[in-house]
């Protein structure tokens, strides 16, 4: 019996372990071909381990590495702004909806759920945040607009109706406020589908390349993923120009599929060290909070 237990945890491990492998090969490929050269990517393809280690494609992306640093910092403030600022504010609204003694309570859900079904559209959206609210060319334009989202807000109502309520009605005899059951009661019990909501605003933000495009002329305001993306379009621009100054041979020379990779590499990066600490209650948060009445 033991031996037949033993033989199903192999197999059951190997699985598992080959299961995990195809998951991390593709990350372990794409940080192979970052760094190789574009002769090896060429004439050997796509490979686990790099045929020898260049770093001509990371040279070229920080070639002007104040601009990029720069992103990095203006990034990393507005999507740590956005993701704490949003899961303060939502929660906020998710706990008097999830309260049944609030009046209105349906009405105001109804208005929340109507901005999932319908919004004004790019152009009154363009001139409103532009004209009206002034947050054109400002870090608070990747933040104020989404700064709340109906479905996240729901999310977390969901969760909030299954604390019992008698916890709340206890406090309440003792004496303390509303603000301090929220903040000293609630929020504490709510950390699995807080951390959930936390890393889904924080990926959203952290690969926000849109608001740069449309909102921001300032350089030392552009997002990460935007100054990469137009970094990856003058590579195709040089590829396809025909203009007498720019030699065949120095074309030639440009990386394309190493530059790709290596962008994806530091577009990645942070996202992958951020993920860790909101693991322990991403799973719980979601599968609670999707349960619960």
């Amino acid at each position: 019996m033991k031996k037949q237990n033993f033989n199903t945890q192999f197999v059951l491990i190997l699985i598992f372990a080959i299961f995990s492998f195809l998951i991390v090969a593709p990350f372990i490929i794409l940080i192979s071909v970052s760094l190789s050269s574009e002769k090896d990517i060429l004439l050997y393809g796509y490979s686990l381990l790099p045929k020898s280690i260049d770093f001509s494609a990371y040279q070229y992306v920080f070639k002007n590495p104040q601009s990029i640093l720069n992103a990095y910092k203006v990034t990393i403030t507005f999507a740590a702004l956005a993701t704490s600022l949003g899961v303060l504010f939502m929660s906020l609204l998710a706990y008097p909806l999830s309260r049944k003694d609030l009046k209105g309570r349906n009405i105001i859900s109804f208005f929340v759920y109507f901005t999932l079904l319908f919004n004004g559209g790019l152009v009154p959206t363009y001139i409103l945040i532009t004209q009206v609210l002034k947050l054109g060319d400002t870090i608070w334009v990747y933040i104020l607009p989404t700064l709340i989202s109906p479905w996240y807000v729901f999310m977390i109502r969901t969760f909030f109706s299954g604390i019992p309520n008698e916890i709340c009605e206890a406090a309440l005899i003792d004496g303390a406020h509303e603000y301090t059951i929220f903040f000293k009661m609630i929020l504490p019990l709510s950390k699995p589908v807080l951390a959930a909501v936390a890393l889904f605003v924080f990926l959203a933000k952290w690969n926000d390349w849109f608001t740069a495009m449309i909102y921001i002329n300032n350089e030392n305001l552009l997002s990460l993923q935007y100054l990469l993306q137009r970094i990856m379009k003058n590579i195709q621009l040089l590829l396809q120009s025909s203009s007498e100054n720019i030699a065949v041979g120095d074309i030639n020379k440009i990386p394309t599929e190493t530059v790709r990779m290596a962008m994806a590499v530091i577009v990645a990066g942070p996202a992958l060290i951020v993920f860790p600490f909101f693991q322990k209650y991403f799973v719980k948060g979601l599968t609670v909070g999707s349960v619960k009445g």
